[in-house]
Formats: C-alpha cells, sequence, structure tokens
C-alpha cells in the first residue's frame, strides 16, 4: 500500500507538472505528439486530436513531446514556430503549474489544520534572550537576517545554517510593533550519541535521522531501527530512555552499549559519547497550528509554499557550500522510500492524519520539483528559458544545433547523477 501511495503522489506531481507544458502548447499552436505517464515501454495509449497519450512501465516520470523542440524545424505547428514569448511560457509552465499544485494542497492542508506561526513560548529567566528584551507571545520576523513567516522557517534554517556563535540578532513583533533584539548567546557542553528520535513518550525508541559526524552514523544504525536496549537495559518507549539517561547521563559514561533492531535482528554496537559545545538559543518557540479565517488560510497557504521553495534554495546554497554532499541527494527510489515511510508512521495517528501528511509530502515534491527544473542547467526547463531569454535579447536564436547538442550532454550528465542518487538510495534500504 505504501508503494502504491508514494507512487501516485509522485506520478501526480509529474503529471501536473507536463500538464502545464501541455496546455500551454496546445495554447500557442505548437503540436503535442505525445503527452505520457512514466518512462520505458508503452503500456498502453490512445491517440486523439493528433496527441498520443500513453501510459509508460515505469511510473517515475513523464513527458510532453512536442513536435521539432530538439530539431531545426520551424514548420507550423512545430515548437520553434511559436513566438519567443509564447515558447517561454510553454517552458516556464511545468514549474509554474507546480507552484500552483503545491498551493492547492496547502490550502486543504491549512484549511483543515491550520498553520503554524513563530510565536515564542517561553523565555529562560535571567537569560541573555530575556535580558535582551525577548518575551513570551513575541511574533518572531526576522532571525539572523533571515525572514520568517511560519515557525518551520525557523526551524529548517536553525539545522540548515546552525544558531549564530556571537551574536543573535532577531526581528520580533509584540502589539503591532517592531523590535530588534540583539544578545550574545551562552554555551553549554553536551554529550551526544548522535541521533534524532520522537518525543512522543509512549512509542518506540525509533531513530527518525542520524546526525553526520556523531558516533552512531559510523556503526550501521539507520534511520527507522528501533533501539531496544542500552548497557543492557531494556528500552522499550522514549518515556524509558529518558528515565534511563536521567539517571545514567552521557558525561559520565566513557563507552555506551546500543542494541537496536534493523528489520527484526538485533545487533550490539558500542561507542564513546561525543563531547559537543552548542550554543543556547535561550527560548522557545511554537510548533503547534492554529486555524485563522478565508484571508488568513489563503496567505498563510501562499506562505507554506514559500517555505518549501526557500527550504529547496537554502538546501542547495548549504549543498554548493559543502555542509551537505552529493550522497546526501535522494531520487526517485529514496522520494517513494521517505513517502512509504511517512505513511507507516501516520497510520498510528489514524486516517486523517495519513492524508494530511501525504498532501505536505505532496507540497514538498511539487514545491521541490519546481525549483529544480528552474535551475540554470542544460535539459532541465531552466536551462532551456536561458536559451530563450538569448533569443529574446539579441533577436536571434542561438544555432539550433549547438543547443540541441548543450541540452544533450546536460541531459546524459543528469542521467548519470540520477544513476549514482539512484545506487546510493538503494544502498541506504538495504
Amino acid at each position: 500500500m505504501k508503494i502504491i501511495l508514494a507512487l501516485l503522489i509522485f506520478s501526480a506531481v509529474v503529471l501536473f507538472h507536463e500538464l502545464g507544458h501541455f496546455l500551454l502548447a496546445k495554447k500557442n499552436g505548437i503540436e503535442v505528439l505525445e503527452f505520457s505517464l512514466g518512462m520505458g515501454p508503452r503500456l498502453f495509449h490512445i491517440e486523439k486530436g493528433g496527441t498520443v497519450y500513453s501510459v509508460k512501465l515505469f511510473p517515475l516520470g513523464g513527458s510532453c513531446m512536442m513536435a521539432g523542440e530538439d530539431e531545426e524545424d520551424d514548420s507550423p505547428g512545430t515548437f520553434h514556430s511559436a513566438s519567443v514569448w509564447g515558447r517561454f511560457c510553454v517552458i516556464a509552465a511545468g514549474p509554474v503549474f507546480n507552484f500552483i499544485l503545491a498551493f492547492l494542497f496547502s490550502l486543504i492542508i491549512v484549511g483543515l489544520v491550520g498553520y503554524i506561526p513563530a510565536t515564542v513560548q517561553t523565555v529562560e529567566q535571567d537569560s541573555p534572550a530575556y535580558e535582551s528584551g525577548l518575551r513570551e507571545g513575541d511574533l518572531i520576523t526576522e532571525f539572523d537576517g533571515y525572514h520568517i513567516d511560519i515557525s518551520d522557517d525557523l526551524n529548517i534554517y536553525l539545522n540548515a545554517v546552525g544558531i549564530p556563535q556571537e551574536r543573535i540578532q532577531m526581528k520580533v513583533k509584540r502589539d503591532g510593533q517592531e523590535m530588534t533584539i540583539f544578545y550574545e548567546p551562552e554555551y553549554q557542553t553536551r554529550y551526544l550519541l548522535g541521533f534524532n528520535r520522537s518525543t512522543i513518550e509512549d512509542e518506540p525508541l525509533e531513530i527518525s535521522s542520524l546526525i553526520k559526524g556523531l558516533p552512531l552514523e559510523k556503526t550501521g544504525i539507520q534511520p527507522g531501527d528501533r533501539i531496544t536496549a542500552i548497557n543492557g537495559t531494556k528500552i522499550e518507549t522514549n518515556a524509558d530512555y529518558d528515565k534511563y539517561m536521567e539517571k545514567h547521563p552521557l558525561a559520565d559514561q566513557k563507552e555506551v552499549e546500543i542494541t537496536y533492531e534493523h528489520h527484526g535482528k538485533e545487533t550490539t554496537v558500542s561507542v564513546v559519547p561525543a563531547s559537543y559545545e552548542s550554543v543556547i538559543l535561550g527560548f522557545q518557540y511554537n510548533l503547534s497550528r492554529e486555524k485563522g479565517g478565508v484571508l488568513t488560510t489563503v496567505k498563510y497557504s501562499l506562505l507554506e509554499v514559500k517555505y518549501w521553495i526557500r527550504t529547496t534554495i537554502l538546501s542547495l546554497k548549504e549543498l554548493i557550500l559543502g555542509k551537505y554532499s552529493v550522497k546526501d541527494l535522494s531520487g526517485p527510489v529514496g522520494v517513494v522510500n521517505v513517502i512509504g515511510n511517512t505513511y507507516e508512521q501516520s497510520k498510528e495517528e489514524g486516517t486523517f492524519w495519513v492524508w494530511m501528511n501525504m498532501l505536505n509530502m505532496a507540497v514538498l515534491l511539487s514545491a521541490n520539483l519546481g525549483v529544480m527544473n528552474l535551475l540554470p542547467i542544460p535539459a532541465l526547463d531552466g536551462g532551456r528559458l536561458i536559451f530563450i531569454l538569448i533569443e529574446a535579447i539579441f533577436r536571434r536564436p542561438v544555432n539550433r544545433r549547438v543547443e540541441g547538442m548543450v541540452h544533450f550532454a546536460g541531459f546524459m550528465l543528469l542521467m548519470a547523477l540520477m544513476v549514482f542518487v539512484m545506487y546510493n538510495d538503494i544502498m541506504r534500504l538495504l
């Protein structure tokens, strides 16, 4: 079931992207030879109005094949027979439709469960944050120069970039007035094993993610595995883990034996807790949702889409800066696996939350696909838009044969990257 659901979401996002190309191509008088879902050999097809509509064997991807798209032909009905701005709209429509789909799904989510304002919930007494003037109820609008619309903005920034070590600068709204807060943060030394988990007390201690460079990452343990014992003490829930750590702080232990379950098989590994000096924010912010009226729902639905677009761009920036590596990328196999895992974890919360989490995954995927396709890389929509813009500026097209060769070379490089990413996805699963 989880694989079918994942493929349906992935296929819907890709199909809507291709629908954008298709509708704008028809609008601009360009003949669409084939509109397909999937890749590989055709499973079945029908022909209508000169277009072949087909479903292919591998339900990952899709295409809108237009007449003369990668050729020098500019006869009536071909891609290059359309005006420059007509072609620009056809190519841009795919990513734009992804953003529209993300907005429509966000409307459903925000309408049913609400949005998450970045409100300060608590401020530690006598902390630098409190002394600087930060108070409970303040609405955070900017953190370290990064604009904050919702709590997720702050959350992703802290995870991707981190807390500033020398000075924290924030902008907050209080009673409609904007204030700027400055303070030097405090530090604390923590001892870590290197994993993240759910905080729901009665749930099994399941690893949701591993922290790069910390001890558990090197042991072979994987996200989704469950810790069942520590130093021989049975651990059944998150609450058991919290109680154990309260009695046996990691700072007092030179070595820790971790027993974990992977696909029904238990393994025990020994790790040395790593000391880690972390910056203390000095405050906690809201992570719960609240509902609003129609205009508020529309506003925050747009902000949800904006959040996912910015998150994708921020992740790409950190990838370029070296914080992430190519090995951290996920392809279709990894995406399907993440959707499947989200489905499995959501089942315990009920059918309603399964659908909400699936829609949220669709928003993430659709916004991500839109941004990635706009990158100025040959063979992607962004690369094709660059050539069209050059033609618009200089009022003559780049040599079609040269453009075709550039796109083909870009396509081959993208295929090589896709194979590498899919290999990493499969190895992570194994």
